[in-house]
Order: C-alpha cells, then structure tokens, then sequence
C-alpha cells in the first residue's frame, strides 16, 4: 500500500461553514458530495491587502452569478455575504495579505448519477494569507496547446471550479518548457487569456486585449482596469487578437484577482520591456483600490 502523501501546512486560513467559523483547512465535502467529484463547484476570489477590500461586492455579486450559471441555488445575499467578510477579516491583523473566497456546490446527485439536485446546495466562506506576489518582476510566457471552450460546451460564464484542470495542465505543460505562463485560444484560434489571467497587449501607445466572447471570464480587475486607462486618456480596445499580435507587441501584462496587474517579460525567445503602460495600469488600479472605503479589520 502506498505511503500517504504529505502536504505542506496551508496558512493561516478560517473558514465559515454550518453556522460557526473554524479554524485551518477545515474538511467540508466528503467522498459521495457531487462538488467533489462531479464538479458541481463554484467560486469567486476578493482579496484585502494594506486595509483595503478593491472591488468586493462585485466579487460577492459574482459568485451568486456564478451559482446561478451552473444551475445551483444561491444560498445568501450580497449583503449576507459582505457581513459574513467583515467577520472573518477581523480574525487577522489589520495588515494581512488575505485571499477572499466564497464557494458553493451541490451536495446530493440526482440519483446517485452525474445531475445534481439544486436544492442541496451548500456554501462556505474561506478567508486566508496570501501574499501579494511583488510588482514589476515579470514572467516569460508561450503559446499553449489547449484551448478555453465556448459556453456551448462548458459553464464558461462561470466561475466554476470545473474549468481550472484545463487552465492547471496548460501551466504544467507550459512549466515543463521553461515558461511561467502561456496565452489559451478560444476553439476559432484567437487568443482568449492566459491560463489564469486575462491578457493585455500594449502597441505602439494603444492598450489591446481580447474582446469577451464568452470563452473566459470577463474578470472583475479586467474591466477595472479597463476603466481606469479609458479614464486616464489610454486607448484601450477590445478586439479579436492573434498570437501573432502578442509576439509583435510593445508589452504585455495581465489582469486578475491574485496578483492584480502583473507584466509579461519574455514571449518565446523574444525579451520585453517591462514598461511604462504596464506601470501606468498598476499605478492607477492601486490609487483607485486605496480611494475605496475599507472594511473594519482589527487594528
């Protein structure tokens, strides 16, 4: 019989779950729950960071969207969810690094088979430290052999746990090649996002990126950060994009809930600048992120 596997201890992490929170990497699906074999989980990511919540009741919104995409019955309100937060970041020091996530799933399968019942979904809320990855260090990226799939055949309108697999093979693929990301097409061959992140180009002053065409999610930073180039005078354009556009570009960055605004410092063999748009993009999502009022955390 072969040895049980050791995992590394998770950090500091407290989780609300039937009624009370608990604390560490609290057990909540079991072997016969459909969210964990069948897939029938969802979830968002917020984050608080330097005594600031950027965006939260969109990410609180959008997990109850989410639930709503894959057929799941959403359990509590924005508001339920946003008390709930406000609880649980009190639990940590005021300047904590935090991963925000609340998730729903299915319980029972219809049957025992592959549909699940609505009626029995669950929720929990996980809040836990994670260190913001530090601006500016950039990452070499490549072209991935797997694609994002169109709503037709996956809940793509979702944030749904059931998507990240392909996004993880694609990362571990591209790993093995030497590269610390790579840019996923849609089923037509233009590109869609990286494999967990959406994609900025930047070319000759004007900021690029793939227009949503529901093959990956319209992301909570994307549109922020959208927003606030239009605002500062950047021309900003949603279009159908190539690789072959991400190989000729100026710079490259992406957007997403982790790590916020990140640049891209290598495309295949070809080096790039980690430059001024991408510094432009961070800067100004940081001024709007400390504009925002915070929740009350621990002093």
């Amino acid at each position: 019989m072969a040895s049980p596997v050791a995992l590394k201890a998770p950090s500091q992490t407290w989780t609300f779950f039937q009624g009370a929170w608990r604390d560490g990497n609290t057990p909540i699906l079991g072997p016969r729950t459909h969210g964990a074999w069948l897939g029938s989980m969802v979830f968002d990511g917020a984050r608080a960071f330097e005594g600031v919540t950027p965006d939260l009741d969109l990410h609180l919104a959008r997990v109850n969207n989410s639930a709503r995409e894959m057929m799941l019955d959403p359990m509590l309100t924005i508001d339920d969810w946003r008390a709930l937060v406000e609880d649980g970041l009190r639990r940590f020091p005021r300047d904590a690094q935090l991963y925000i996530r609340p998730m729903y799933w299915a319980e029972e399968g219809f049957g025992g088979g592959v549909r699940f019942e609505p009626s029995s979904t669950n929720w929990c809320l996980s809040i836990y430290e994670a260190p913001m990855p530090a601006g500016g260090k950039g990452g070499a990226v490549t072209l991935s052999p797997f694609r994002r799939p169109s709503n037709e055949v996956a809940p793509s309108g979702a944030k749904a746990s059931c998507h990240y697999a392909n996004g993880a093979r694609a990362l571990i693929e591209a790993a093995k090649r030497g590269f610390d990301n790579c840019l996923m097409r849609d089923m037509l061959g233009n590109i869609a996002e990286y494999a967990n992140s959406n994609a900025f180009l930047v070319k000759d002053g004007v900021v690029f990126t793939p227009a949503h065409n529901g093959t990956f999610l319209n992301g909570v930073t994307r549109q922020r950060v959208i927003g606030l180039l239009r605002a500062d005078g950047v021309q900003v354009v949603e279009a159908t994009l190539s690789y072959e556009d991400f190989l000729k570009a100026d710079e490259l960055f992406s957007t997403g809930n982790f790590q916020k605004v990140a640049p891209m410092s290598r495309i295949d063999d070809r080096t790039l600048e980690v430059g001024p748009m991408y510094r432009r993009a961070r800067s100004l999502y940081w001024e709007f992120a400390h504009s925002r009022q915070p929740l009350r955390v621990a002093s």
